[in-house]
């Protein structure tokens, strides 16, 4: 006979555990909720744009020529390499004591990133404190502008706006409800997992149907387990009263 699932018995294994699913799926909801609100610290965001021009030749000039914008286009990706680096870290480090990170420490907050085709490149620092990361990012835009000439020969940098440490925004991480709907949908399945585990350990028989799906062969009869606080009021009357073989008070002599 075959041993396959249809569609039935997958949802029958997962109502015999539902109220189990259930409680797991919201116990670790609930608790991710929880962590990112109350527990983990917020982080902000500070960001600068800035853009890179290898000669300052054409500046208010009407002609534009095509090939040196493409060739600064191209070197976008080294110029962000270039502000993750010890020539430029090193020396925001050095002037600004107040942050107490060295290079590796603020290396690890700022990301920079650019939009395909432009010139711009956005440079963006995290931290627990807004001020602290405006600040952050508007040091190293500085000390970029100004180190770059010495490393290629790049005439113009121009930094479109910095960052505003007087400003109060909202932080960026944790995302509350993005994560609260990760771990339901991670628990979810855990959960469904297990559930599907439990059943396929469990090869114990419990109905009817467990002996005809094992043996093949039809159930002629079922004894039911009874325990004595499970006969009704007038059949337990009459079990007290039955005496045992052998009691002398069941016993009688004739005269």
């Amino acid at each position: 006979m075959s041993n396959e699932l249809d569609l039935r018995d997958y949802f029958q294994i997962l109502r015999k555990r539902v109220w189990w699913i259930v409680s797991f799926v919201l116990i670790v909801t609930l608790a991710a909720g929880a962590y990112s609100k109350f527990i983990k610290s917020p982080v902000y965001e500070a960001s600068t744009k800035i853009v890179v021009n290898r000669s300052s030749s054409n500046v208010g000039s009407q002609q534009l020529d095509i090939n040196e914008v493409n060739t600064n286009i191209k070197m976008i990706d080294t110029y962000k390499e270039i502000i993750k680096t010890p020539a430029v870290l090193d020396k925001v480090v050095e002037q600004h004591p107040e942050f107490g990170l060295n290079a590796d420490q603020l290396k690890s907050k700022i990301s920079v990133s650019s939009v395909n085709n432009t010139q711009v490149m956005t440079l963006v620092v995290r931290d627990e404190s807004y001020a602290s990361a405006a600040q952050m990012v508007n040091a190293v835009s500085a000390i970029f502008k100004q180190e770059i000439p010495s490393i290629f020969n790049v005439e113009n940098v121009t930094i479109l706006n910095e960052a505003n440490p007087d400003k109060t925004p909202g932080p960026v991480a944790p995302n509350v409800p993005l994560n609260v709907v990760i771990a339901f949908i991670v628990s979810l399945m855990i959960a469904v997992g297990v559930a599907f585990l439990l059943e396929y350990l469990d090869d114990t028989v419990k109905t009817e149907e467990d002996v005809e799906n094992i043996l093949g062969l039809p159930t002629l009869a079922a004894i039911t387990r009874l325990q004595a606080d499970g006969l009704p009021s007038e059949k337990k009357t009459d079990a007290a009263k039955v005496k045992k073989v052998g009691e002398l008070s069941s016993v009688r002599t004739s005269k």
